[in-house]
C-alpha cells in the first residue's frame, strides 16, 4: 500500500488498509448495488491509475495498478463444445422406466417450497379489488422474483417477428381476418388497451411480447409468447410460477363419480376476469397494425392476465378462491365446491339429489358473478338441474339434448367424454397422421392417449412394453428401421385404436337406489406383477341392507418393469407398494364414508414379508416393506389366487375389444359379489429362514458349568440386573478377567431361582426331590408342581400340557413366593422393561416364565411403591367434603351479603358491521342462591369495577366477595383499596363499615366455587338454547341474560311437591320481589298508603316468611355430603407431590415439595403451597398426587 501511495499522490491520506496472505470469505455480487456504489464523488487521479471509491463498506480501489514485477500477457483461446441432439429429450424418456418414480401423490401433502411461499406472500399483500363497469373485480400483482431485473425492450425487438407473422397471414386471407377479429375482440372486451403514442411513458419498464396463431382442436387460437428472449432477458423466467392452488385433477375426477347426480361447468375466460395492477401493465405490451404494413404499428397493453405468462394460472386461481372464501362461511358447501371440485376453471361435482344440484348451481353462479367470474357451460345427467338456466349458461350438448332431443353429443370433462343421457364416461380418439413409424411418432401416439383413471391400462401397457423393447438397442429418434416382429406388434396395437371410442364405463360408482348413507362401502385394491410390468387396480364394493352388492372400477396404475432385471418377488413387492400408495391416495381423496380397505396380492412371499419386521430384510425389500407398513395395516392384506386377480390383466395385457365387453377388469372379480365367507382364504404363513432377502446373522453361545458356590443375597440389591451380574461374576470367577458370557448369566438366574425356592418352599422341594406327595397344607398343591431335573427348580405342572402353541416355559413356569426379595426384583425388572404399564400387562408377561403366588397382589404392591407407576396412574386423594362455610349460612341477612362471582364467555355481538366479544359476569348470593347477571365489555379491571358499581347500585354493597384468582378481579381489589385510601378521612370513616372484603379461592380449584360454577352451566345452557352460536346485538344479549336471571331466580330451593295442599316452595324471587316471579301481580296500595306502616309491615312479613321457609324446608337439605365422604390422610409438609394440569400431557406435569399447608376450620388440609424450581405455587389438594419419598438431592427446587 505504501508503494501505491508513493506512486499515486491522490491516494495520500485515505484510510485504505493493506492486506496480505488472506483468503476472501464472501464475494459481494452485483445484486447488492447499495453496498458497492459510491457514496461520495469518485477520486479518479491521473489516467491509467486506480480510482479511490468510498462505499458503505469503506474505501476501495478500482482500476489498473502497474506494480507487477512480471506483467501478465493476455491470450485468446477458442473453446468449442458439441452437444448431441435430443440428449435432454432422451434423458427424460429414460426416466419413464425408472423403478422408484412413485404414482400420483396429493400435492397438498407436500411442503410448499420457498418460491411458492414467496409467491403466496406477494398475492396476500398485493391483491386488491377494483371497480370495472360497476363490478368489483380482483387485481393481482405479477409474481416477480426478488432477483428480477428491470425489463426494457424497444419496439424493434419484436418487429422482425411481427413482419414474419404478417408474411404468413398474407398467404391465408381467411386466417388473417380471424387474426384481426381476435385482437379486435380483445380490445372491445377491455382486455387490452391501445396506447396513445403522444403520451409520455409513466414507467421505466417496458416489454413487448410477440404473438402468432396456431391450430388446436380444429380451432385457430391466438398465442402470446411470454418466453420471448431478448438480450438474455425473458419475462417468464423473471416470474414465479406460484403454487398449485386447489385439488388435483385425479381427486376431482374421483369425487365426480361419487353420487348419482353430477354437474359440470366452466368459468368463461377465467384469466381475463382478473385485472393487472397498473405498475405491471408496461411489461405486457404487443404490437399490431391490422395488416397495414405501410405504417408504424400501434402499441397495445394488457389490462388483464393474459394466457402465456407462467404465473397466470396461480393468480387467477388465487383470486377465485379468495372471492369464495371471503364471501362465505366456513360451513358453507360452496367452500367445499371451490376447494375440492374446481380444477383451474372447470367445476365437476356430484350430489345426492337433483334439488341439491340445482341449488348449488344457482348459488354458485350468483356468488361468482359478484366477483366478475361468469360460470357457464353447465351440464348434468338430470335435465331438470340445468333446464331453468338461460341458454347462454348451458353447454352446447345440454342445449341440443333439451331442445332437439339429440342424445349423442358428449360433454368434455377434464379430457374425458361424459355422455349425459346415459351417464357414462367415454374416451376421445383423434387419429394422428404421420409417415413411417419412428420413436418420435410412437411417443406422439402414446402421449395422445389420455387415461387419468387408468381404465384402459391393460391396453396401453402393451405399447409401453413394446417401446421399452425398442429402446433395448440405441437408436435415433427418427430412425424408421424397426425389427419386423416389433413393427408388426406396433401396427396391430395401433390398428386397435380405432375402437377406442367404443370404450365406456359408468360415471357413478353405484345406481341411484344405492346412493345413500345406509349402505356399507369397502375399497378393494388388487396388486400383481410379471417380468414385464407391475401395477394395482382398485374397486368400490357397495352392499345394502338386503345383501345386494355392486362393484365399481375406481382407479388403476401400472409401470413397466425396469430394464435392470429383478426377481419376481421383488416385482410383486413393487406392485404391493403401488397398491399401498393407491389406497393412501383414495383415503385422502374420497369423501364417501367407507368401512375398510382390503389389499390383495397373489404372492405369498410378499404377504409373509409384510407380516415381518422390515429391518430383517436387505435394503431393497426392507425400505419398501417399511413404507407399505407405514401407510397400511398388515392385517388388511389378503391372499388371492392369480386366476381370480383382476390386476393380472395389467401385466398380461388386453385388447380394446376385450375391454369394451363386460369383464372382471371393468366389473371387478366375481367373488366380491358374494359374502366374505366365500372369499379366498389366505394360506398358512411359511417360515422365512431360507429367504434370500433376509439379512445374514451369526449367533454364538457358550454353556459353562461351575461348582456350587455361595451366591449373593437378593435382598442386598436394588435391581434384578445388578443381582444377576454379581451372581454371574461369582459363577465366572472373580479372578477371571474374561468378559461375562450369556452362559454365566443363565447359570446365575438358575442359582437365584433355586435359592429363592429353597427359602420359601423347602418342605415342598424336599418332597418333590424324594418323590413323595405334597402335604395337604402346601401352598403349591393346586399347581400340581413338578421338579425340573435339569435346572433343579420347581415348575407348575398345571393342566396345559397339550397346548402345543405354548412353549415349555409358559406351560410350566417357575414358581416364586410373592414375599421373597428375588420376586420383588423380578417384578420391578418386568415393570421397568415394559415402561410401567398396568398390573394385568405385567402379570401376563411375568407368567410367560414365572408363576408368582398371589401375583396380582404382589404386582399391585410394587406399583404402589414405584414412583414412575404412581406418576403415570395415581390420582389425587380428595379430602372429605368440608362443612358449609360461614358465607353459606348468613341467615337473616340481605340478599348478596356474601357473594360469589365469576366470568364466562366470550359471546360474539354485532356492533354495526363488525363483530366484537362480550363476556358475562355472574354474582350469586352464597346463602339464598339469588343471582345477578351482567355484561362485561372486556376482561380487565376497569370493566369489572364498572360492573361492580352497577351491581352495588341495584342489589346493595356486599359484605364479602368470593372469586377465583382472575387478573381482573385481583386488579379490581387493588384499585378499590387505592381508591379507598385516597378518600377524605370523613368519607373513609363513613365507608369503613361498608368496605368490601375480597376472598380468593386457590388457583386451579373450580370446585371451591361450585356454588356459582353450577349456575354458569345453567346460564350457558339457557343462552345456547335461545341464541345458539349466532352473533346477536348487545341489546339482545343483555335482554336474554336478564330473562335467564329471572328464570334462575324462580327455581325452587327445596323439594317440589306434587300435592296441591302443600305450600309452594321458596325461591330466591320471594326475597328479591316478594313473589315467585315477575308474572304474578303485585299487591296494590291506595295512594294514601304509599308510605304507610301497613306496607312496611307487609314487606317485613314477606321477608320473615322467606327466612322461615328457608330454614325449615331448604337448609336441612344441605346436611348430607353427596361425594368425598371418606376421611383421607392429609398432605404434610415435606411430601413430594405432582401437580395435575388438565391442559398438559401427564408427562409434563410438574413435581415439587410441599412447603406449607393451610388447614380448614375442621382441621383438614385442602390447600397447600408447593415449591417447584425455586417458585412457590398455591394449589388445592385435589390437584396433587402424592409420590413415594425421594432422596433429598432430587431436583425439586
Amino acid at each position: 500500500m505504501e508503494a501505491l501511495v508513493s506512486k499515486y499522490k491522490h491516494l495520500k491520506g485515505l484510510p485504505i488498509q493493506s492486506f496480505e496472505k488472506i483468503h476472501p470469505l464472501l464475494l459481494i455480487g452485483a445484486d447488492q448495488p447499495h453496498l458497492i456504489t459510491p457514496i461520495e464523488p469518485v477520486n479518479l487521479g491521473p489516467p491509467g491509475g486506480p480510482a479511490a471509491i468510498k462505499t458503505r463498506l469503506g474505501w476501495t480501489l478500482q482500476g489498473p495498478v502497474k506494480l507487477l514485477l512480471n506483467p501478465l500477457h493476455p491470450q485468446q483461446v477458442l473453446f468449442t463444445s458439441l452437444s448431441p441432439k435430443h440428449t435432454e429429450l432422451m434423458r427424460n424418456v429414460t426416466k419413464l422406466w425408472e423403478l422408484d418414480i412413485l404414482p400420483y401423490r396429493n400435492e397438498k401433502q407436500v411442503t410448499r417450497s420457498r418460491e411458492d411461499q414467496a409467491a403466496l406472500e406477494i398475492l396476500n399483500k398485493g391483491t386488491v379489488r377494483v371497480d370495472v363497469n360497476g363490478i368489483q373485480r380482483y387485481a393481482t400483482p405479477l409474481l416477480r422474483k426478488s432477483s428480477m431485473a428491470c425489463l426494457n425492450a424497444s419496439e424493434e425487438a419484436v418487429m422482425p417477428l411481427l413482419r414474419r407473422t404478417e408474411r404468413h397471414l398474407l398467404k391465408d386471407p381467411e386466417r388473417a381476418a380471424t387474426y384481426s377479429a381476435e385482437i379486435k375482440k380483445l380490445l372491445e372486451e377491455g382486455y387490452v388497451a391501445k396506447l396513445d403514442p403522444d403520451k409520455p411513458p409513466q414507467s421505466l419498464e417496458r416489454w413487448f411480447i410477440p404473438h402468432h396463431m396456431v391450430m388446436h382442436n380444429d380451432k385457430n387460437r391466438l398465442v402470446f409468447n411470454c418466453s420471448f428472449q431478448y438480450k438474455g432477458m425473458n419475462l417468464n423466467e423473471s416470474l414465479l410460477p406460484g403454487p398449485v392452488l386447489g385439488p388435483s385433477l385425479l381427486g376431482v375426477l374421483i369425487r365426480f363419480r361419487e353420487h348419482s347426480v353430477a354437474v359440470s361447468g366452466d368459468v368463461k375466460g377465467m384469466f381475463h376476469q382478473v385485472r393487472l395492477l397498473e405498475q405491471d401493465r408496461p411489461i405486457l405490451r404487443f404490437l399490431w397494425r391490422d395488416m397495414e404494413r405501410d405504417r408504424e404499428p400501434d402499441i397495445y397493453e394488457w389490462q388483464v392476465l393474459p394466457f402465456g405468462t407462467t404465473c397466470s394460472p396461480c393468480c387467477a386461481s388465487y383470486a377465485l378462491h379468495k372471492h369464495v372464501l371471503d364471501n362465505t362461511e366456513s360451513s358453507d358447501d360452496l367452500q367445499f365446491t371451490i376447494q375440492r371440485s374446481f380444477y383451474v376453471d372447470n367445476c365437476l361435482q356430484s350430489l345426492n339429489t337433483a334439488y341439491e344440484a340445482r341449488g348449488l348451481i344457482d348459488r354458485l353462479r350468483k356468488l361468482l358473478a359478484s366477483g366478475g367470474f361468469n360460470i357457464r357451460q353447465w351440464a348434468s345427467n338430470q335435465p331438470g338441474v340445468v333446464s331453468h338456466l338461460p341458454k347462454e349458461a348451458q353447454s352446447a350438448s345440454t342445449e341440443l339434448w333439451l331442445s332437439q332431443r339429440e342424445t349423442e353429443v358428449p360433454e368434455s370433462t377434464l379430457g374425458l367424454h361424459w355422455h349425459c343421457p346415459t351417464d357414462t364416461l367415454r374416451y376421445k380418439h383423434r387419429p394422428l397422421e404421420y409417415g413411417l413409424p419412428t420413436m418420435r411418432n410412437l411417443y406422439r401416439v402414446l402421449a395422445s392417449q389420455y387415461d387419468p383413471l387408468g381404465f384402459i391400462l391393460p391396453y396401453t401397457t402393451r405399447a409401453k412394453i413394446l417401446v421399452q423393447k425398442l429402446w433395448a438397442k440405441p437408436r435415433e429418434w427418427d430412425d424408421p428401421l424397426f425389427p419386423d416382429e416389433l413393427l408388426q406388434s406396433w401396427l396391430q396395437w395401433e390398428a386397435e385404436l380405432k375402437s377406442l371410442s367404443s370404450i365406456t364405463f359408468p360415471r357413478c360408482y353405484v345406481t341411484p337406489e344405492m346412493d345413500n348413507d345406509s349402505v356399507r362401502r369397502e375399497i378393494h385394491v388388487f396388486c400383481d406383477a410379471s417380468e414385464r410390468a407391475y401395477g394395482a387396480v382398485s374397486y368400490l364394493r357397495t352392499e345394502n341392507s338386503q345383501g345386494k352388492v355392486q362393484l365399481a372400477f375406481l382407479i388403476a396404475r401400472s409401470r413397466v418393469a425396469p430394464k435392470k432385471q429383478l426377481s419376481v418377488p421383488r416385482l410383486e413387492l413393487c406392485a404391493a407398494l403401488c397398491g399401498a400408495q393407491l389406497a393412501e391416495m383414495l383415503r385422502k381423496e374420497l369423501t364417501l364414508e367407507y368401512h375398510r380397505i382390503t389389499l390383495w396380492s397373489d404372492s405369498t412371499t410378499v404377504l409373509n414379508w409384510l407380516q415381518s419386521e422390515s429391518c430383517r430384510f436387505k435394503v431393497f425389500v426392507g425400505t419398501r416393506v417399511a413404507e407399505i407398513q407405514e401407510t397400511t395395516n398388515p392385517q388388511d392384506w389378503r391372499y388371492v389366487d392369480s386366476a381370480l386377480n383382476p390386476a393380472d390383466d395389467l401385466t398380461k395385457g388386453k385388447s380394446l375389444e376385450d375391454l369394451a365387453t363386460p369383464n372382471r377388469w371393468s366389473n371387478g372379480p366375481p367373488f366380491l359379489l358374494m359374502h366374505s365367507d366365500h372369499w379366498p382364504k389366505s394360506p398358512a404363513a411359511s417360515c422365512l429362514k431360507d429367504d434370500s432377502e433376509l439379512r445374514k446373522s451369526t449367533f454364538c453361545a457358550l454353556n459353562v458349568v461351575t461348582s456350587k458356590a455361595e451366591i449373593p443375597d437378593a435382598s442386598q440389591f436394588t435391581t434384578y440386573r445388578e443381582l444377576l451380574e454379581a451372581t454371574a461374576r461369582c459363577v465366572h470367577g472373580v479372578a477371571n478377567e474374561e468378559p461375562l458370557t450369556a452362559g454365566d448369566f443363565l447359570q446365575a438366574e438358575i442359582l437365584q431361582w433355586r435359592a429363592s425356592q429353597l427359602d420359601s418352599f423347602f418342605d415342598d422341594f424336599q418332597c418333590l426331590k424324594q418323590g413323595k406327595p405334597l402335604p395337604s397344607n402346601s401352598k403349591l398343591l393346586t399347581l400340581s408342581p413338578e421338579l425340573d431335573e435339569e435346572m433343579d427348580v420347581i415348575r407348575v405342572g398345571g393342566r396345559l400340557r397339550r397346548a402345543e402353541a405354548l412353549d415349555i416355559a409358559t406351560k410350566h413356569p417357575i414358581v416364586l413366593d410373592p414375599s421373597h426379595a428375588l420376586t420383588k426384583l423380578i417384578i420391578q425388572d418386568y415393570d421397568h422393561q415394559l415402561k410401567h404399564p398396568g398390573p394385568e400387562r405385567v402379570l401376563a408377561e411375568v407368567r410367560r416364565k414365572f408363576w408368582i403366588l398371589r401375583g396380582r397382589e404382589a404386582i399391585r404392591n410394587h406399583q404402589f411403591r414405584c414412583t414412575d407407576c404412581r406418576r403415570w396412574r395415581a390420582s389425587p386423594k380428595i379430602p372429605q367434603m368440608s362443612d358449609l362455610p360461614v358465607a353459606r349460612l348468613q341467615l337473616f341477612k340481605p340478599a348478596f351479603y356474601s357473594t360469589g362471582m365469576d366470568c364466562f364467555g366470550p359471546f360474539s355481538v354485532k356492533i354495526g358491521r363488525r363483530v366484537e366479544k362480550r363476556w358475562g359476569i355472574i354474582w350469586k348470593c352464597l346463602t339464598t342462591r339469588c343471582i345477578y347477571l351482567d355484561i362485561l365489555a372486556s376482561i380487565d379491571s376497569d370493566s369489572f369495577l364498572m360492573a361492580f358499581r352497577r351491581f352495588a347500585a341495584r342489589r346493595g354493597t356486599p359484605f364479602e366477595l368470593w372469586s377465583d384468582q382472575g387478573t381482573n378481579f385481583k386488579g379490581g381489589e387493588r384499585e378499590l383499596h387505592e381508591a379507598f385510601k385516597s378518600m377524605s378521612p370523613e368519607l373513609q370513616l363513613q365507608l369503613a363499615k361498608q368496605k368490601v372484603h375480597f376472598r380468593f379461592n386457590p388457583p386451579g380449584a373450580p370446585h371451591f366455587g361450585g356454588a356459582w360454577e353450577r349456575e354458569i352451566r345453567s346460564v350457558k345452557s339457557a343462552l345456547y338454547a335461545s341464541v345458539g352460536a349466532q352473533s346477536v346485538t348487545e341489546e339482545v344479549l343483555r335482554t336474554v341474560l336478564t330473562e335467564v336471571e329471572g328464570i334462575l331466580n324462580s327455581k325452587p330451593l327445596g323439594y317440589l311437591s306434587s300435592d296441591v295442599s302443600d305450600i309452594d316452595p321458596v325461591t330466591p324471587n320471594h326475597l328479591l320481589m316478594g313473589r315467585l316471579d315477575g308474572s304474578l301481580p303485585q299487591v296494590v296500595y291506595p295512594q294514601s298508603e304509599m308510605i304507610s306502616r301497613k306496607r312496611w309491615r307487609h314487606s317485613q312479613i314477606l321477608t320473615d316468611l322467606f327466612w322461615s321457609a328457608f330454614i325449615k324446608y331448604y337448609l336441612p337439605n344441605l346436611q348430607t355430603r353427596s361425594k368425598w365422604q371418606k376421611d383421607v390422610e392429609d398432605i404434610a409438609i415435606g411430601n413430594v407431590v405432582m401437580l395435575v394440569d388438565p391442559q398438559l400431557p401427564r408427562a409434563m406435569w410438574l413435581i415439587g415439595k410441599v412447603t406449607n399447608v393451610m388447614p380448614s376450620s375442621d382441621g383438614h388440609i385442602r390447600t397447600a403451597e408447593v415449591l417447584i424450581k425455586g417458585r412457590t405455587y398455591t394449589r388445592p389438594v385435589s390437584r396433587m398426587i402424592v409420590l413415594p419419598a425421594i432422596p433429598d438431592d432430587t431436583d425439586t427446587s
